[in-house]
């Protein structure tokens, strides 16, 4: 998104709907969202038939993809109508991306109202799929795994300031234009839109709606669609058709979804998740990790889902909040509450000091968080509803565990291009080929050669552990501070965390050796660290401080790691330059287990040649070429 556009985000209001015959009406645009009784009929007609998706869906190849573009998602009708068609006709290894945007979403109640109504018109797994994860009211891009090969990314916000962020790069195959009418709602068919619509369309791309209004027609005409008008549906006497160019769109070209061998080095949080979202959008994967799985920073006994309400909406904030809704998501898909590797009992953020009670206020009052992820408690205490922990270690062996993932025990020392092609040369003396490699290394990045120039700071942090006590074992929900403290896991709590930017060259030198990939060395835990732990914990916690036994507090071993973070504290997260086929996903601080998920998405997107799930300012803001401009 561009810079001018930056200030364009805003709250977002739900829609207020009114309800005639099970249809929903919008009062402040006088319209409704789909014919009052043969709402679904209308769609297949309009949209589906009118883009020709039976048989363009039907001629698909296996491997290849397909996107459909939205101006105004509403009940979701269309798109689900549309992903049930091509789960029948495509094959099944063929991939469909939806992409939608709404300004005023429904609320879930009145969505699963719409939905019901519809059932038998509607593949009841995709349905269900929408409501059980439909997104909170927050601005931006929002990606729903509706099936196996089905995705959906939902932008909530003005259309044309939510298309004016998609990567221009990312072709869509047709066009749902599905607002309200132009007369009661101009902005959803302004000229600007328009020009968004062709600058994400190919030369096969085509387009459909059920207004022929003379604006409309003009405005598509002049960004370089034809038009043309055909039989309407029901009472509507005319409905719209267009496209690119004629003779394309009678033979559609057909795109590839990418895919082959990858190879992920590191088995910890950022490694793990990339591998999975890797294999699950079709590519082999080869994890390498000498140490195993989650050995480094990520093996704590547990760690926090969370994130840092702000106020405004910088791309750090944006990244944060939505992150953090993808690590929800994925705790969902992959049941890890039912395995009991994860409890989303809420967390409670306690006020530690001004600056803070500030964010968090004005993050409520802004509408950066809206009340249903944010709740205040008190003065000084806030509520996260659906945030939680989990076990890093059992996270992973979860995420690592599909059929076209292989870990490795082996060390990578260093790569060579053969073409475009990476090739990995092993501490065995082996050399490992792949089409892509993502390095996922942490702090152990810069000890890797070629990479120790990346103006990445490395922090050394260490959680204490302390035994649980017969008054704190019935905790239920982390308590954040300037820290954080943990319900008792198998009988400990965990306190943390200490947070040290190493800055002496000779001692950042020790602790890369000891970091390095096969290194046999290991960071020792230290009483200061542990002492700053527990001062913290009483200063701002004092009551379970003291419940787990004030001065008298039973220390566990306590565990130490090493973590890397840039000078803007986002993730590290694309193409290295100049190095064809190497990736980067590092730099998550400590942040990693809210942070990984959604950057693997993005990353696996992108290698797929799929379309991500985040605006060009914010991949612009992870990007790895962020690090090595002079502006």
């Amino acid at each position: 998104m561009s810079g001018a556009l930056a200030d364009h985000w805003q709250a977002i209001t739900p829609a207020r709907i009114e309800w005639h015959d099970d249809t929903p009406y919008a009062p402040t645009f006088a319209d409704h969202y789909c014919s009052l009784q043969q709402g679904a009929d209308e769609s297949r007609h309009v949209f589906i038939d009118g883009n020709r998706l039976a048989q363009r869906f039907a001629a698909m190849q296996p491997g290849q993809a397909f996107c459909i573009g939205e101006t105004g998602f509403g009940t979701g009708l269309n798109l689900l109508l549309a992903a049930a068609l091509f789960r029948a006709l495509a094959p099944a290894s063929a991939w469909l991306q939806l992409l939608s945007t709404e300004l005023h979403p429904l609320s879930p109640a009145d969505l699963q109202r719409a939905l019901h109504h519809w059932q038998a018109a509607l593949d009841p797994d995709l349905s269900s799929a929408l409501l059980q994860q439909y997104p909170p009211p927050a601005a931006g891009l929002h990606r729903l795994q509706l099936a196996e090969n089905v995705q959906l990314t939902l932008a909530l916000g003005d259309a044309a300031d939510m298309l004016e962020g998609v990567d221009a790069r990312c072709r869509v195959d047709a066009w749902f234009l599905d607002g309200f009418a132009p007369d009661r709602n101009p902005a959803m068919w302004s000229a600007r839109l328009c020009q968004q619509l062709v600058s994400l369309s190919g030369s096969s791309t085509t387009l459909a709606s059920y207004t022929v209004a003379g604006s409309v027609r003009r405005s598509l005409q002049q960004a370089g669609f034809v038009i043309d008008k055909a039989a309407g549906f029901g009472r509507k006497r005319e409905c719209l058709r267009g496209y690119r160019d004629a003779a394309a769109a009678a033979v559609p070209q057909q795109r590839l979804r990418q895919c082959g061998l990858a190879a992920v080095i590191g088995a910890g949080l950022a490694g793990a998740s990339t591998a999975r979202a890797l294999a699950e959008r079709g590519w082999q994967v080869t994890v390498l990790d000498p140490t195993g799985i989650a050995s480094a920073a990520s093996g704590n006994r547990v760690g926090v889902v969370h994130a840092t309400p702000a106020s405004t909406w910088s791309p750090q904030s944006r990244f944060y909040l939505h992150s953090y809704l993808v690590a929800l998501r994925w705790l969902r898909q992959y049941r890890a509450e039912a395995l009991g590797i994860a409890a989303l009992d809420g967390v409670v953020q306690h006020v530690a000091h001004e600056r803070q009670q500030h964010k968090l206020s004005g993050a409520l009052k802004s509408g950066v968080w809206p009340p249903q992820l944010l709740q205040r408690l008190d003065e000084q205490s806030f509520l996260l509803p659906h945030a939680g922990w989990v076990k890093p270690q059992a996270w992973c062996r979860l995420l690592l565990d599909h059929p076209a993932i292989t870990l490795q025990r082996q060390a990578v020392t260093g790569w060579q291009l053969s073409g475009k092609r990476p090739q990995l040369q092993l501490a065995d003396g082996k050399v490992c080929a792949a089409d892509a490699v993502v390095f996922c290394t942490g702090a152990s990045t810069l000890a890797l050669p070629g990479l120790q120039q990346l103006p990445l700071q490395v922090v050394r942090g260490q959680v204490s552990e302390v035994a649980a006590t017969e008054a704190s074992c019935q905790w239920q929900q982390v308590q954040c501070q300037a820290g954080y403290l943990t319900p008792a896991i198998d009988g400990v709590h965990s306190v943390g965390a200490s947070y040290q930017p190493v800055a002496d060259a000779d001692e950042l030198v020790a602790l890369l050796t000891s970091a390095a990939p096969g290194s046999s060395a290991s960071l020792t835990s230290n009483h200061a660290d542990d002492q700053y732990n527990l001062d913290t914990l009483r200063q701002h916690l004092p009551s379970q401080w003291q419940a787990l036994g004030g001065d008298r507090i039973r220390l566990l071993p306590s565990r130490s790691g090493l973590r890397c973070r840039a000078a803007d504290y986002l993730p590290v997260l694309g193409p290295l330059p100049q190095q064809p086929g190497i990736w980067l996903n590092t730099a998550h601080g400590s942040r990693g287990i809210s942070s990984t998920p959604l950057c693997a998405e993005l990353l696996a997107d992108q290698l797929s040649g799929l379309l991500p799930a985040a605006d060009t300012e914010l991949m612009q803001a992870l990007s790895v070429q962020r690090l090595t401009t002079d502006d």
